[in-house]
């Protein structure tokens, strides 16, 4: 029945909060919830690297001993199981626990990468059938697990406990896709079945590359905007898998990340100086005042007082803002406040204009999840001049905190940030299309030319801070996927 609940079986390789580097592990912290909170019957799997602590986080055993196949052989790892979320709305996670792959101080960037990860996605299909849990959708992300569709058209082909199985791959940066040497091949157990050749694949047919194998198998693909749909099956932003992509279309889907509502809120938010919300702006000017004290700023209420957090490359917009950064603080009444790490000629070059305007600009290099909170809530626009962006969150998270975005029309910003009309005074926000440091410089100075008018900017405030960017309404656009990838696999067989 179209409105039965659905197994899901969820691979993440981070999962917030128990090990995250970026947005991934957002995701997969909150996109499964969102699911078992409207009916669905979902299951988590992440490998149990050395910092998740069994105590803090209260994990159990689950499994004393599982085989799982690798290379020429089986090795046994230990399922851990713990719990994503609090109350009623707990979704079982389970943890592949095997000391020699994953007992170390960091996540990624092993010499050993490849197998560390194809051994915990073949570890989590081996899960299921422990358990005898029989997953409707298998919900892949990012390269690190993109084999699994690949190995369910092949290895697990005949076995009757995946038989109605349909695969679901998710790509939340096409830019990183696990590209490695041939000898993965044998690890994955899958020498016997060759390469994957494309004609307009070039180079990227000399070498195994996972994401590409994700993309040609899944029964779905799904990316983290509509906008980032789009242009990923263009030369521009397709990072030389447009080919792939655009021969699979049919089967591509966008879906806009969320964020969590509940936790992301200034009025409950523990981080803030003052807590707030639309119907009281004069204390979010509270927080605006205790930020610039706590920057070392001047307490200045009137001064527009621009955010951005994020990292420092070129991806991210920094190489546009460095050209334009001494006529935006000589020319223009403004406060900027930077938080985040990156490339090291960012961090020299900020620490050089911080030093030239110090009344104008706080550097602060490093991330710092207080002061993160603060800046939201404390500025009054947030920068993201990206040169894509997938989804991005900060946009989002922004509105929420009633600061106004400032964005590059991209991805997932052009879905989520309307730009300002002061004729028909729709939109809540300032964009730009041409990535180029005057289109950019030219949005900023229209945000700060709207700031003059406080009347006009409260009513853009509140505006973006009623926006919906829940996980809810995400969930329920997977769920119609989930749906659709079921019948292409019945289609396809």
């Amino acid at each position: 029945m179209s409105n039965d609940p659905l197994r899901v079986l969820f691979l993440s390789a981070e999962v917030t909060p128990f090990a995250k580097t970026g947005g991934l592990a957002d995701v997969a912290g909150s996109l499964p919830r969102a699911l078992h909170s409207i009916g669905h019957d979902i299951k988590v799997v992440m490998p149990r690297y050395g910092r998740i602590d069994l105590q803090k986080f209260g994990l159990k055993e689950a499994v004393h001993s599982l085989e799982v196949p690798i290379d020429d052989r089986s090795e046994a790892c230990r399922i851990l199981q713990g719990s994503l979320g609090t109350g009623e709305n707990k979704v079982p996670i389970y943890f592949v626990d095997n000391p020699r792959l994953y007992d170390r101080d960091g996540i990624y960037m092993y010499p050993d990468d490849a197998e560390r990860f194809l051994y915990f996605s073949r570890a989590a299909i081996e899960l299921a059938k422990a358990l005898g849990w029989s997953p409707d959708i298998i919900h892949s992300n990012d390269w690190h697990t993109a084999l699994v569709p690949n190995w369910l058209k092949t290895l697990y082909k005949d076995d009757e406990f995946f038989a109605g199985t349909a695969t679901v791959y998710t790509i939340h940066n096409l830019a990183y896709q696990g590209i490695f040497g041939h000898r993965v091949l044998e690890i994955a157990g899958l020498a016997e079945y060759g390469f994957v050749y494309h004609p307009d694949l070039g180079a990227l047919n000399e070498v195994i590359d996972f994401m590409a194998r994700g993309i040609l198998f899944a029964d779905v693909i799904t990316t983290v905007s509509k906008k980032y749909a789009e242009e990923i099956l263009t030369p521009e932003y397709g990072e030389k898998l447009d080919p792939i992509l655009r021969d699979r279309k049919d089967r591509l889907f966008g879906i806009l990340n969320g964020i969590d509502m509940e936790t992301l809120n200034p009025a409950t938010d523990p981080y803030l100086y003052t807590n707030y919300d639309s119907r009281s702006l004069g204390k979010k000017v509270e927080n605006k005042l205790a930020l610039q004290k706590h920057l070392g700023l001047p307490e200045r209420p009137d001064v527009p007082l621009l955010g951005i957090i994020s990292r420092l490359t070129d991806q991210k917009g920094f190489d546009l803002l460095a050209q334009i950064a001494d006529p935006l603080f000589s020319f223009n009444d403004i406060q900027f406040v930077l938080l985040g790490t990156g490339e090291e000629r960012y961090h020299h070059l900020f620490q050089q204009v911080a030093q030239r305007y110090p009344r104008q600009v706080s550097a602060n290099f490093t991330f710092n999840t207080p002061l993160a909170q603060r800046i939201y809530a404390g500025s009054d626009m947030f920068l993201m001049p990206s040169k894509f962006e997938p989804c991005g969150l900060g946009q989002m998270i922004a509105m929420r905190y009633g600061s106004l975005p400032v964005v590059r029309e991209t991805g997932g910003l052009a879905d989520t940030v309307e730009n300002y009309d002061p004729v028909t005074h729709s939109g809540h926000g300032f964009t730009f299309k041409q990535y180029d440091a005057m289109a950019l410089y030219t949005a900023l100075v229209r945000a700060v030319e709207t700031y003059q008018y406080p009347r006009t900017w409260q009513t853009l405030v509140r505006r973006g801070m009623r926006k919906d960017f829940s996980w809810g309404r995400s969930a329920k656009e997977y769920v119609k996927v989930y749906r659709a990838a079921l019948r292409f696999r019945r289609k396809d067989s």
